[in-house]
């Protein structure tokens, strides 16, 4: 995944350096941006933040009607890319704050990592059910808005309606969509849509620095989905594959 002992002997100082006290468990924006782009091989992309609504509601972006208001790049040509130098890395970052102060961090996918998105419920249950079966899993996040999302090797999007018809999965109604090239996560510690953080329920570590093929945990998340949405709506399995 890109990481280097010098970048892990740097973050870990930046971690070690006095700040202004946090929130128990929480990451400063700055320090998971090295960690991401120095450690684990990640780009990461500023991104913009919903106002509050007793200031001026909306968008940063200002757009009218923005259709994903505080989930969205500022820029889709900005950005930070994997291996930056720490200072770099950080330096970047500031002048994005600059720009948007409260930027989401963003992380691309399709590049080191493709995404596969469901529902909270069947998130969490399928990730108990694949370790007690001893899975290889890369990290795992929960977002506000009821998602988790699994990272799994690039290339899952554009092979998962075959990953599917292979599993038997094809003709199913589930609520599971893979996120590919163009598109991109909220990374913790960042609000997502005026929400809520993101947060991690498996944050990256050297034992999952390489996300594992999709085809591995889809036959759990599948099945998982499937039998929630029947058991939340009897008759009707939910939601096709999307």
């Amino acid at each position: 995944m890109g990481f280097t002992i010098g970048g892990m002997r740097e973050i870990r100082e930046l971690r070690l350096m006095p700040r202004r006290p946090r929130r128990p468990g929480r990451v400063p924006v700055g320090t998971a941006v090295a960690e991401y782009t120095g450690l684990w091989g990640w780009d990461v992309m500023p991104g913009a933040r919903v106002r509050h609504p007793a200031v001026r509601p909306g968008c940063s972006c200002a757009a009218a009607g923005c259709p994903t208001p505080g989930a969205h790049p500022l820029d889709p040509e900005l950005v930070i890319p994997a291996g930056t130098p720490l200072d770099e890395a950080l330096g970047a970052w500031a002048a994005a704050w600059a720009r948007t102060p409260g930027a989401a961090v963003l992380l691309p996918t399709g590049r080191a990592f493709d995404v596969l998105d469901v529902p909270e419920p069947a998130g969490r249950c399928a990730l108990l059910r694949l370790e007690r079966l001893g899975l290889p899993l890369g990290p795992v996040a929960v977002a506000p808005h009821g998602r988790v999302w699994f990272l799994v090797a690039p290339g899952a999007a554009a092979t998962l309606p075959d990953l599917l018809y292979r599993a038997g999965w094809d003709g199913a109604r589930l609520d599971l969509r893979c996120l590919g090239p163009g598109g991109h996560i909220t990374a913790p510690p960042s609000d997502h849509g005026g929400l809520g953080p993101v947060r991690w329920l498996r944050a990256p570590c050297l034992e999952s620095a390489t996300p594992p093929p999709a085809r591995l945990l889809l036959g759990a998340l599948a099945y998982v989905c499937h039998r929630l949405a029947g058991r939340a709506a009897p008759g009707d399995a939910g939601p096709r594959v999307r």
